[in-house]
C-alpha cells in the first residue's frame, strides 16, 4: 500500500474555493481504481491549512492517478491558491503479517 500526505497552506480569501474544488477532486479520486481511502481537511485551528490523506493499493495505482487529466488540472488550480510550495509525502507501508 502506497500512503500520501499533504500539506497545502492557502492564500488568504482562498479556503472556500480550495475547498470546493478539492471535495471534487476526492470524490473522483474515491472512484478510481486501486483507491483504498481519499479525504481533505481542514486545520480547525488554521483554516488556511489543508491537508490531504490518500492510501492507494500500489504505486502503478497513485501513478494512474498523478496522470489522469483532472488530477493534473486539480494539481495546478489548487498550486493558483496556495502561499507556498505543497509539502507531499509519499510513504510505501508494508504489509502486516
Amino acid at each position: 500500500m502506497i500512503v500520501v500526505l499533504a500539506e497545502v497552506r492557502l492564500r488568504p480569501g482562498t479556503p472556500p474555493d480550495a475547498l470546493r474544488i478539492s471535495r471534487e477532486h476526492v470524490e473522483r479520486s474515491r472512484v478510481e481504481p486501486g483507491c483504498i481511502r481519499h479525504d481533505v481537511l481542514i486545520d480547525p485551528t488554521e483554516p488556511d491549512r489543508m491537508m490531504f490523506v490518500e492510501c492507494w493499493a500500489d504505486r502503478a495505482a497513485l501513478d494512474t492517478h498523478f496522470a489522469v487529466p483532472e488530477s493534473i488540472e486539480f494539481a495546478r488550480a489548487l498550486g493558483e491558491m496556495a502561499a507556498e510550495p505543497a509539502k507531499v509525502q509519499i510513504l510505501p507501508i508494508a504489509p502486516r503479517n
